[in-house]
């Protein structure tokens, strides 16, 4: 369809996350985890990292991700980044830009065999991006972090959260990234979930005009580009080439143009084990202490629900690019309780179709 190979990943997931921790400290306004400084006593323990890495290994997982909170917080990361590449497995993080990232860490990181380490910035300067995660000389350890990691052989990866106050920043944002040397950009569009609020959220055509503008920026930058939270992304790069501009790719390694989403092909895993469609998407399917992640996520009728593009309802329904795009169904879930709902950041109406005002009276009120 369309011109792009689509798989269902029905088997496995493409990308598999553990929130190690919630533990961390920095304050950021959109946290989805509501993070705090201590750990929790009930964190999976190290053996039962181990048992969940072997269980994704099992499963044929391509990419496992540590995230948190801030997983710079569990002494035992860099066994688990080790164990974890023991098994056979491609192993990210995303620690917190604090100074508990230390060069130190980050060289037994390279020698425990990780391969790419994510940094998130959200703003081209230090005013910025500070403000939005709470904590003074957060910027500072971002780029500090990142130099270190490529010193020591590490490649790496920068996310961006885009919201109301941010989406103007796109091209400061994207010619920082080309000069921090990362081989990808990740452009997450926020969901208002954990700390992060609807008044975040930027208007639909604002977030309609950015996509295209990322999609330029993807056409020359020497950095792969994907979003997160924004699959009509996809949509409108089959727009722009099928007007003849330059096809560009979507994905983590910049080559893939699978569809992955909440529940298709992404699979996350909470500090205490509870096992969601995405850490954005909290509704639980069940605990690694007592079930299989890779048999949750074949079997589960929320995960087969999401996997079906037909099943969903509204606008995303009657789309042409439903099979490619599905909208996020997080965002449709936070904001109307609905997973089949249309995500109401996409300004794209299909052909034909009367949008819902039931939507805009929604986000009226949320807003």
């Amino acid at each position: 369809m369309l011109g792009l190979l689509l798989v269902k990943y029905d088997d496995h997931p493409f990308i598999a996350i553990w929130e190690t921790t919630q533990a961390c400290d920095l304050v950021c306004k959109h946290c989805r985890a509501c993070a705090r400084p201590t750990r929790d006593r009930g964190e999976l323990t190290r053996g039962e990292g181990f048992e969940l890495l072997r269980s994704f290994a099992r499963g044929g997982v391509p990419l496992v991700v540590l995230t948190g909170g801030d997983p710079a917080k569990r002494p035992d990361l860099v066994e688990l980044i080790s164990f974890g590449r023991s098994e056979g497995l491609n192993m990210g993080l995303t620690p917190s830009a604090t100074p508990l990232v230390t060069e130190e860490l980050i060289v037994d990181l390279a020698n425990a065999g990780l391969q790419r380490l994510a940094i998130s910035i959200d703003g081209p300067n230090a005013a910025v991006h500070d403000t939005f995660r709470g904590a003074t000389g957060s910027f500072a350890h971002s780029l500090r972090i990142l130099e270190a990691a490529r010193k020591h052989g590490i490649r790496t990866q920068v996310n961006t959260t885009v919201h109301a106050d941010s989406i103007t920043h796109l091209q400061e944002m994207a010619a920082l990234v080309a000069e921090i040397g990362a081989v990808l950009w990740s452009v997450f569009y926020v969901v208002p979930t954990g700390r992060a609020e609807a008044r975040m959220l930027p208007s639909s055509e604002a977030v309609e005009t950015s996509l295209h503008e990322v999609a330029s920026i993807a056409e020359v930058a020497r950095f792969a580009v994907k979003t997160t939270a924004a699959p009509h992304y996809r949509r409108v790069l089959a727009q722009r080439k099928t007007e003849g501009n330059s096809p560009v790719q979507h994905g983590v390694f910049g080559k893939r143009s699978e569809r992955v989403n909440d529940g298709r092909g992404f699979l996350f895993v909470s500090h205490l084990g509870e096992i969601y469609p995405s850490g954005f998407l909290p509704i639980s399917c069940g605990n690694v202490r007592t079930s299989d992640p890779i048999d949750v996520y074949r079997h589960h009728p929320l995960f087969t629900q999401l996997r079906d593009a037909d099943t969903l309802s509204g606008k995303c329904r009657a789309c042409q690019y439903r099979n490619l795009c599905g909208g996020s169904r997080a965002r449709a879930y936070a904001l109307t309780g609905d997973v089949t709902a249309s995500d109401p950041l996409c300004a794209y109406v299909p052909p034909g179709y009367e949008e819902e005002p039931i939507t805009r009276r929604r986000l009226e009120v949320l807003g």
